[in-house]
C-alpha cells in the first residue's frame, strides 16, 4: 500500500473503532448507573476511554522494556481486548435489535425501562466473557485433519506414497503462541510425515517480540522428518527484522524457500513462494512469476526449474524430469489462480478460516477456497488451505480451530 492509503486506512479504522467503543461504553454506562445512580459519567467515560486506547496501542509498541512477565500480561490483555470488543459489538448489537423489536410489538414499553437495559447489558457480558473463555480454552485444542490427494497427469510416486505434514500462521511473537509451540511440534511428529512444509506466517512481524527465541529454536529443532523441514515466507514475515527471522530459521533446521526450490529424495520437487503482500517488505526483494521459476520444454518430458533466489546475479537452472510431482508452499491461497497443471499440490495458510465467527464468513465469501482440499477440475493443482496452528490478534478461536493437516500423496 502507497503511504497515503495505509493513512488514510488507519484514520478510518481508528474512527470506527473509537464510534464503536463510544456505543459499548454507553450501555455498559447505562447499566451501571442503575445499579449505582451517582456514578460520575465523566469519570467512567475516561477510565473507558483510557482503556480502550491503551489496548489497542499495546498492539502496536514493542514492549521489550518490560519484563517478561508484564510484557505477556500485557500483550494478553491486549489481545484479550479485541475479543472483547468485537463480540460487545455483536451482541450489543443484537440486544438493541430484539429491544426494538420488543417496543414495536408492545412487548417492551416505550421508553425502555431501565431494568431492562440492565438485563440485556448483563446478558451481553455474561455471553460475551463465556465466548472468550470458551476461545481461550479452545486455542489450546490441536487438531489434527486428514486429506488423501492423487498426482494429476500421470506423476508418481514410490506404491507408498508420500506423507505431508502442512502446519502454517504459528505467529511466535502473539499472545500464547510460545505457549502452545510444543503442543504443535508434538502433534506433527505424531504423524511420522516423510516431509514438514509450514506454509508461513511463521512469526508475527516483530522478531523481538518472541519472548524466548532460543527456547522456540530448541522446539522446533525437534521436528522430525525424513525427507526434511521447508517454510515459504507469509505476509507477517517481512519488515525490518526479516533478516533475524531467517536466521532464526536456519538454525532452527527449517529451510526456508523464497522462489526456491529443493528436490527432496529424489522423489518430488518442493517449491516455497514469497508473499505478494508482505507487511513491512522482503527488503527489496520481489515475487517472481511461476513462469520465471518453471519452464516446459517442448516435449514436455521435463521442466526446468530455476532459482533465482541461489546466488547474487545468478540463476541456478535444474532439469527434472516431466513425471516428478511438484509441491508448492505458498502462504496466501488467492495465488492458486497463477498455477497451471505443471503444479500438482498446493499448500497454504492465511486465511486462519476466519478464526472467530462470523468472520469465517467473510473468509469463505472472498477466497475461492478458504479452508479444507480444494481443485477446480481434474488435471488441474490441487490447492490444500489450513486454518493454521496458531492465532493471530485474540488468543482465540470461535468457530474455527488450530490444526495441523496431514497429507497423504499418491
Amino acid at each position: 500500500m502507497k503511504p497515503a492509503t495505509v493513512t488514510t486506512f488507519f484514520l478510518i479504522t481508528m474512527t470506527l473503532y473509537s464510534v464503536a467503543n463510544l456505543y459499548i461504553g454507553k450501555r455498559i454506562f447505562q447499566s451501571v448507573c442503575v445499579l449505582f445512580p451517582k456514578t460520575n459519567a465523566a469519570i467512567f467515560a475516561t477510565i473507558y476511554a483510557a482503556t480502550a486506547a491503551l489496548m489497542i496501542v499495546l498492539n502496536f509498541v514493542t514492549l521489550s522494556i518490560f519484563p517478561t512477565v508484564i510484557k505477556d500480561a500485557l500483550r494478553w490483555s491486549s489481545a484479550c481486548w479485541i475479543g472483547f470488543f468485537l463480540y460487545a459489538l455483536m451482541l450489543f448489537l443484537a440486544a438493541d435489535a430484539a429491544i426494538a423489536i420488543g417496543r414495536l410489538f408492545k412487548i417492551i414499553p416505550s421508553p425502555t425501562p431501565q431494568s431492562v437495559r440492565l438485563y440485556a447489558c448483563f446478558t451481553v457480558i455474561t455471553l460475551t466473557a463465556a465466548l472468550i473463555t470458551y476461545g481461550i480454552i479452545h486455542t489450546g485444542r490441536i487438531k489434527t485433519t486428514s486429506y488423501t490427494v492423487r498426482l494429476n497427469n500421470g506423476k508418481t510416486l514410490p506404491p507408498s506414497g508420500m506423507r505431508i505434514v502442512l502446519a502454517s500462521d504459528l505467529h511466535l511473537g502473539a499472545a500464547c503462541s510460545e505457549k502452545r509451540l510444543s503442543k504443535i511440534i508434538d502433534a506433527i511428529n505424531n504423524q511420522k510425515p516423510d516431509l514438514i512444509c509450514l506454509a508461513g506466517d511463521i512469526f508475527n512481524n516483530n522478531y523481538s517480540a518472541v519472548s524466548d527465541p532460543e527456547a522456540a529454536s530448541a522446539l522446533l529443532k525437534n521436528l522430525k522428518a525424513p525427507y526434511g523441514v521447508y517454510a515459504c515466507p507469509g505476509n507477517h514475515d517481512a519488515g525490518k527484522s526479516a533478516d533475524d527471522m531467517i536466521d532464526f530459521l536456519e538454525r532452527s533446521g527449517v529451510k526456508l524457500l523464497s522462489d526456491e526450490f529443493d528436490i527432496v529424495n529424489g522423489q518430488a520437487v518442493v517449491m516455497g513462494r514469497l508473499d505478494p503482500r508482505p507487511i513491512g517488505g522482503f527488503g527489496g526483494k520481489r515475487r517472481a512469476s511461476i513462469s520465471e521459476l518453471i519452464v516446459r520444454t517442448s516435449n514436455e518430458t521435463s521442466v526446468t526449474l530455476i532459482n533465482n533466489k541461489s546466488a547474487p546475479g545468478q540463476s541456478k537452472l535444474v532439469t527434472v524430469n516431466g513425471n516428478m510431482p511438484i509441491i508448492v508452499i505458498d502462504h496466501n491461497p488467492k495465488s492458486i489462480r497463477e498455477y497451471g497443471d505443471e503444479i500438482d499440490l498446493v499448500l497454504s495458510g492465511h486465511t486462519h478460516k476466519g478464526q472467530l465467527f462470523p468472520a469465517n464468513l467473510i473468509t469463505k465469501a472472498i477466497y475461492t477456497a478458504d479452508y479444507g482440499h480444494y481443485q477446480k477440475e481434474p488435471g488441474t493443482p490441487n490447492l490444500i488451505v489450513t486454518s493454521g496452528a496458531g492465532t493471530w490478534g485474540p488468543p482465540m478461536r470461535i468457530g474455527t480451530n488450530c490444526e495441523i493437516v496431514c497429507i497423504s500423496l499418491f
